[in-house]
């Protein structure tokens, strides 16, 4: 018998409860029979279904709630994936990971689409088999073209079949741009000397959009972070821009530098790291975090929601 591979990452193309169920609870069955750590990260309304359909078997999974640990796509490899499995150095680990479902926003999809082809990078060689179900009656064409860019294996009707369009880097390049500014946009220049007045700069224009109490103050903290990376890796300085999208508020910090590593602020960081913490931080306090890389230089969007 041929061994399994280190990572596999199929995803589940379901129409319906029973298709849901059929493809989900024998893999979570099975992981739990081979003694596998099982954990399942859907959103909320799918955890009682799981729940009730494992019956006595549920007390041996960890559920999360993947539309609020999972909102910012940003967050899901390190705060749910990574988190989980790292928690069981040397065992193979066996996980459903749901990250894109009906009523994700036009704006977080790109997001979302991007973090699935990552896992393949950041579980390569790992012991541990990630099962993303896809709800294919609901989600639209590109959606589900995109599943078969970012998994390898694909199961539908109860058969698995390799996906020839399996190609993630394609995905991460695709969605690479975070598009134009717009028309409302304020913008302000600074350099080391500037720090205070970039987060003073931000959190005024922040809530002269809405933005107000905690989040405020989240937001303020990943425009330093942003800036201060700008400052040690983008050649000294950068640009800072303020704008509203329906629902959010938007904080653009752009430089010179070239972010090469796509995992950058995906990584969890052990406590003796030296570096490496501040995209971390600032994809954990926002609601979303786009990135755009090119030639001349690097864009990072974090939104902050309003009202929220």
């Amino acid at each position: 018998m041929t061994a399994p591979a280190p990572f596999s990452h199929p995803a589940l193309l379901y129409r319906g409860e029973e298709e849901y169920l059929a493809g989900t609870l024998p893999f979570v069955r099975g992981g739990l029979e081979a003694g596998e750590p099982v954990a399942v990260a859907v959103p909320g309304y799918r955890l009682a279904l799981l729940r009730a359909g494992l019956g006595a078997a549920a007390g041996g999974v960890r559920f999360i709630d993947m539309s609020a640990a999972g909102r910012n796509p940003g967050r899901i490899i390190p705060g749910v994936l990574r988190r989980f499995a790292d928690a069981y150095p040397g065992r193979r680990v066996r996980i459903i990971g749901e990250p894109v479902w009906p009523g994700r926003s036009a704006v977080e999809y790109p997001a979302c689409a991007q973090h699935e082809a990552l896992i393949n990078l950041a579980f390569a060689g790992r012991a541990a088999t990630v099962l993303c179900p896809y709800d294919a009656a609901e989600l639209d064409r590109r959606a589900l073209a995109d599943a078969a860019l970012t998994h390898p294996v694909l199961i539908e009707d109860g058969v698995e079949r390799a996906s020839p369009e399996f190609d993630p880097e394609k995905v991460i390049e695709v969605y690479n741009d975070v598009g134009p500014e717009p028309m409302d946009t304020a913008a302000l220049d600074f350099d080391a000397d500037a720090l205070g007045e970039v987060r003073v700069f931000a959190t005024a224009e922040a809530a002269r959009r809405g933005l107000a109490g905690d989040r405020l103050l989240d937001l303020e903290l990943a425009v330093n972070e942003l800036a201060a990376n700008s400052i040690v890796h983008g050649g000294g300085r950068g640009t800072l821009r303020v704008w509203s999208l329906p629902g959010f508020v938007v904080c653009e910090v752009s430089d010179l530098g070239r972010l090469a590593d796509p995992l950058a602020g995906r990584r969890p960081v052990g406590p003796h790291a030296h570096g490496g913490r501040g995209l971390l931080l600032v994809n954990q306090i926002s609601d979303l975090v786009r990135i755009s890389r090119s030639g001349d230089g690097t864009r990072v969007q974090a939104h902050f929601a309003v009202g929220r």
